[in-house]
């Protein structure tokens, strides 16, 4: 089937791309994945690049587009070889449409040039240690001082990806006690510089996967947050997070499907060239049998992940369409890079081969951004159920 999803430019910046990925990323990623991070000099490259300008406006020194179909090449062509462009997936899909939706002219003048360049990388804050997808319950606050010109910010914050090298984060906190009738009022959300006095990185987080994307705790001791970088209304910040998740969703259903449509491509190679008895791996019936079974699967989460980029880029994403495609595309996902690690033998497990770390860095895809089962719950609603 013939894709129509993307045209000559996408496909010209995915050429781009790959080299650039060539050239920069594969030769040393092994180093990057002992260290557990990108080396923040990566991100100015990428700046240079101007992957983190496409969809900032021309004013602000981006290419002024509207469209997720540029992140979405970029997916495909990071899981094609098999690295990740470690923590900044999340300066571009999560942080920068609250600063496109939010910030005021004088404070876009102040952010968005920095964010283009990477001289500044973003990061988001919003998980707390026991809440989890419980966003509602965060207990992190920022006070308005007396004088009216800062807020007074307390508290803790874990799972932050690309927390570690962050620059600013838009951190999430309590302004007002949550009503009765409303436990989601009440939050708001803060453009916090990293440097500011009381702010500080905790532990680098071990993960079983994701490796080369720095995941950190964050603590908040008495930090001065000028009023200058609140974004948006007081109090309106669980309406303002529900506006981007399925922008969010989405990302990560085709990352998912992208993961899975790689893992196919190092499957297949693998069995051609090992020799089992004689006879290389692609010979054997269940080889095939397994290896069509998960091209399917792939075919199905591409049209799935597809649509969901087309309405997106449409602004016709519903939550419940884009927990579906994520709920779809994750558990496809899953289920494949499994099998194919099963056509790897014993070497699927080692990490020197791509699959192993696929396999490791997949599995988190249905539990953050919402879990599989709160998925399946935001689908049953839209069902009237």
């Amino acid at each position: 089937m013939r894709r129509t999803v993307f045209n000559e430019d996408h496909e010209a910046f995915r050429d781009t791309i790959r080299a650039f990925i060539e050239a920069e990323v594969v030769p040393v990623y092994d180093e990057w994945f002992a260290a557990g991070q990108a080396p923040r000099e990566f991100y100015y490259k990428l700046g240079e690049l101007g992957v983190f300008g496409i969809n900032v406006p021309e004013e602000f020194g981006g290419a002024g587009l509207d469209t997720h179909k540029f992140e979405a090449v970029q997916y495909e062509e990071t899981a094609r070889a098999g690295v990740s462009f470690g923590g900044s997936g999340v300066h571009v899909l999560l942080a920068l449409p609250y600063l496109k939706m939010l910030a005021t002219d004088e404070q876009k003048k102040r952010y968005l040039p920095k964010f283009v360049t990477g001289e500044e990388m973003w990061a988001l804050a919003m998980t707390e240690p026991g809440t989890g997808s419980d966003v509602a319950g965060m207990k992190t606050t920022a006070k308005l001082s007396e004088d009216g010109t800062h807020y007074v910010l307390n508290g803790a914050k874990t799972f932050i990806t690309g927390g570690v090298q962050a620059d600013r984060v838009i951190v999430c906190a309590r302004t007002s006690a949550p009503r009765e009738d409303d436990r989601r009022f009440g939050i708001s959300l803060f453009a916090v510089d990293a440097k500011s006095e009381g702010y500080s990185v905790g532990r680098k987080l071990d993960k079983l996967g994701l490796r080369t994307s720095d995941t950190a705790e964050l603590a908040f001791v008495d930090v001065k947050v000028p009023v200058e970088d609140l974004l948006g209304e007081e109090n309106k910040g669980f309406y303002y997070l529900g506006q981007n998740l399925p922008s969010e969703r989405w990302g990560i259903a085709f990352g998912a499907y992208a993961q899975a449509k790689a893992a196919v491509r190092f499957a297949q190679q693998y069995v051609q060239e090992r020799t089992v008895f004689g006879k290389p791996v692609a010979h054997f019936q269940n080889t095939k049998f397994e290896l069509a079974a998960c091209q399917a699967e792939v075919d199905a989460a591409e049209a799935v992940a597809d649509r969901a980029l087309e309405a997106l880029d449409a602004g016709e994403l519903t939550a419940a369409e884009a927990a579906s495609a994520k709920l779809f595309c994750t558990e496809v996902a899953h289920r494949v890079i499994d099998r194919c690690l099963q056509l790897h033998g014993g070497y699927g497990y080692m990490n020197e081969y791509p699959i192993a770390r696929l396999y490791a860095d997949n599995r988190v895809n249905r539990i953050y951004g919402g879990t599989s089962e709160v998925m399946k719950s935001i689908i049953a609603k839209s069902m009237g159920l």
